[in-house]
């Protein structure tokens, strides 16, 4: 299992109940392709550096979460064909890094002489 961070930007247009729906379901895909879900951070609506789409804002939520490769192309294809979503970014997150955010478990380091 490798660690990854989703940033998800819901168009800024729709009902905070609508976003929190959004939500749950990229959960739901995270989970059925065999993912756990770490930690879900809601930053708020903001508003964009730039219009996208017409838009000016979106809410932004980051979810950090451990899962095998194989299953994200099919949700990346999910958010991209979202209408309610209006951008997201996808990263592997290094194994340091997410040691340091707890995410993985820190190998043990190879004792001299063994």
């Amino acid at each position: 299992m490798r660690a990854y961070e989703l940033m998800v930007i819901v168009d800024g247009s729709v009902e905070e109940s609508l976003v929190e729906t959004t939500v749950r379901r990229v959960h739901d895909q995270i989970k059925a392709k065999g993912g756990d879900v770490k930690t879900t951070d809601r930053w708020g609506k903001r508003r964009f550096a730039y219009e996208i789409n017409k838009k000016h804002d979106g809410y932004y939520v980051v979810i950090e979460f451990l899962a095998v490769g194989e299953g994200l192309d099919d949700l990346e294809r999910q958010m991209r064909l979202a209408d309610d979503i209006v951008r997201h970014k996808l990263i592997r997150l290094p194994d340091r890094e997410a040691a340091h955010r707890g995410l993985l478990e820190q190998a043990a380091p190879a004792t001299a002489g063994s």
